[in-house]
């Protein structure tokens, strides 16, 4: 897409981004490992995480070449309004916000699910203004 002319938007905060899902990660196996013991996830919670992943896949072939873990913008595209982008905006980020809640209580990892929704949140309602104002300033958004 950078090729085609399309350029990045919220750089500043992507190292956040990053850090938040390896530390994610860290202290979901230090708390399973080290506090909860618990190595064998609850099978209803795991069954939505398997859900999960069929949504996430079905976002990314709606995206198709516009999928990205970063802001990329590509000035006077279409805005992809099929699959589950016809539903609601932004399903991906769903997908990620469910799965941060969802992956610790399987294994009841009741801090990791709570401190990480959290700090999801936050990031998100600073990534999620900032695609949306790129968005509408050079693409078909909003008018769909």
């Amino acid at each position: 897409m950078l090729a085609k002319g399309a350029y990045e938007v919220g750089a500043s905060h992507y190292p956040f981004m990053i850090l938040l899902h390896v530390s994610f990660f860290v202290s979901l196996i230090v708390e399973v490992i080290y506090f909860t013991g618990q190595l064998t996830p609850h099978y209803i919670l795991l069954f939505i995480f398997l859900l999960l992943q069929l949504l996430r896949v079905w976002c990314l072939a709606s995206l198709g070449p516009f999928w990205n873990t970063k802001i990329i913008i590509l000035p006077g595209a279409n805005v992809v309004v099929k699959g589950p982008y016809s539903y609601i905006r932004h399903p991906n980020y769903l997908v990620v916000c469910l799965e941060i809640a969802v992956i610790p209580l399987m294994f009841q990892a009741y801090f990791t699910a709570i401190c990480f929704t959290i700090l999801n949140l936050i990031i998100l309602s600073i990534r999620i203004p900032l695609e949306e104002k790129a968005l509408k300033e050079v693409t078909d958004y909003g008018s769909q």
